[in-house]
C-alpha cells in the first residue's frame, strides 16, 4: 500500500509538472492532444488533461483484454516425462520473422502451431492470425482487435501488439490464411 501511495505521489509530481508544460506549450502552439485507442483498434487523438489520464491509470483495476479462443481440448493434451502429444487436426508448424512488432508474445526464436480457419467464425477478437496485406510482403502475424460488418461483409482489424497503432485497411476472410493455437517457446 506504501509503494502504492508513493507512486501516486510521484505520478501526481510528474502530472503537475507535465501539465504545467502541456498548458504553456498549448496555449502557444494550440490543443496538444493524445492518442486514444478506437472501437476499431486503430487511434484518433483527443485532449486529456494529463495529470488525469495519470491518475486514470494508477486506479485502472486491470482491464480484460480479448485472448484468443480456447480451440486446444484438455484431453487432446497428454504430457509425460518422455514427449508431449498434442492432438490437433491440421496442424501446420510457423516460424517467425523478428520485427518486434508482437512483442513480447512472439519474439526471435519462438515457433507456433496454427490451423487453417474454415469460415469467419473461426476467427474472433483476440486470436494471433496469419494474413496476407495488401500493403507488406509475406504473411503478417498480429491480432485481431475488432471484427465487424460493412457492405462487403465480415471485415477483421488487426494490431501487432507492440505497434502503436492497428494495420492499414479492413482485413476480409480470405486474407487470413492460419490462426495460431499455440506458441513454442
Amino acid at each position: 500500500m506504501l509503494k502504492k501511495i508513493l507512486l501516486l505521489i510521484c505520478v501526481f509530481l510528474l502530472g503537475a509538472v507535465a501539465t504545467n508544460i502541456y498548458s504553456h506549450y498549448a496555449s502557444a502552439q494550440g490543443e496538444m492532444q493524445l492518442p486514444d485507442n478506437n472501437d476499431e483498434g486503430g487511434y484518433e487523438y483527443q485532449t486529456q488533461n494529463l495529470l488525469g489520464r495519470a491518475i486514470s491509470i494508477l486506479n485502472e483495476q486491470g482491464v480484460e483484454i480479448a485472448s484468443p479462443g480456447d480451440r486446444v481440448d484438455e484431453r487432446d493434451i497428454l504430457v509425460t516425462n518422455e514427449k508431449v502429444v498434442i492432438n490437433i487436426q491440421g496442424a501446420e508448424w510457423a516460424s517467425f520473422t523478428d520485427t518486434n512488432s508482437m512483442d513480447p508474445v512472439i519474439d526471435a526464436g519462438a515457433h507456433a502451431i496454427e490451423i487453417v480457419p474454415r469460415s469467419e467464425d473461426d476467427v474472433s477478437i483476440g486470436d494471433i492470425v496469419a494474413y496476407i496485406s495488401d500493403y507488406a510482403e509475406g504473411l503478417i502475424i498480429h491480432r485481431v482487435v475488432h471484427k465487424s460488418q460493412d457492405e462487403q461483409g465480415t471485415y477483421f482489424v488487426l494490431k501487432g501488439d507492440n505497434n502503436p497503432t492497428s494495420d492499414p485497411g479492413k482485413i476480409r476472410f480470405e486474407q487470413i490464411k492460419r490462426v495460431v493455437v499455440a506458441i513454442i517457446y
